[in-house]
């Protein structure tokens, strides 16, 4: 029994039980794109039948991650299949951990709010937000932020970081930021801003059938 409820995986040569981060971003792209969606029909549509379905996924998904084993997760399986030809990239188990349980804590205010109560409220938006920012920065940049409150919370420093993070070391000279890069960005935005005063009516207009465009162009 202990080999099927455990959290993590002995790996040797490492001090504590560990994850393969490779199959957590994997399975946290997964469900930001299932969030995203969801959230857009509720914001567009008004529909909150496919966020009702995403958070008893999410919910049981996480009850299987941190009560049961990460490694009967669903997410994290098709994570692992996706991700089954790249080296894995050990990180501690703890504070993924510490992570999930705030994400279930999450999943539980939101099914008590919006599938037992059927509501919505600012309270509700706020926590679907959190939720993005979470998975949008676990798949795309590698950041667990939740990870990050395990050392506030526990006073330690957590063990084998993504990247390294927790480590004090110096930045490789590919990694650091130039003031003409900075400057570039600040200029993309600039950009950007411009772009949506300039062209707010002529982008507004609603698209037209590319083949009728076609026709009436032949027929003039």
């Amino acid at each position: 029994m202990s080999k099927v409820i455990n959290f993590g995986e002995d790996v040797e040569g490492y001090e504590i039980p560990v994850l393969n981060e490779r199959e957590i971003r994997a399975a946290a792209g997964i469900l930001f794109v299932w969030a995203f969606l969801a959230i857009l029909a509720a914001i567009m549509q008004g529909s909150f039948v496919l966020l009702k379905y995403f958070i008893l996924a999410f919910l049981f998904d996480f009850i299987i991650r941190v009560f049961i084993s990460p490694k009967f997760s669903p997410t994290l399986v098709i994570g692992r299949l996706i991700v089954r030809r790249q080296v894995p990239e050990y990180v501690g188990a703890a504070q993924k951990k510490f992570a999930w349980v705030i994400g279930l804590f999450l999943a539980l205010t939101m099914l008590v709010l919006v599938v037992f109560v059927n509501s919505f409220s600012p309270i509700t938006g706020i926590i679907c937000l959190i939720c993005l920012i979470f998975l949008l920065f676990e798949s795309a940049f590698g950041i667990c932020l939740g990870c990050l409150f395990y050392g506030l919370y526990y006073g330690k420093k957590a063990k084998y970081c993504p990247g390294e993070v927790c480590e004090i070391k110096d930045r490789h000279e590919i990694q650091k930021t130039s003031w003409t890069q900075v400057l570039i960005v600040l200029g993309f935005i600039a950009f950007i801003v411009l772009s949506v005063y300039l062209f707010k009516d002529t982008f507004s207009e609603k698209p037209q059938d590319l083949f009728k465009i076609m026709e009436s162009a032949q027929s003039k």
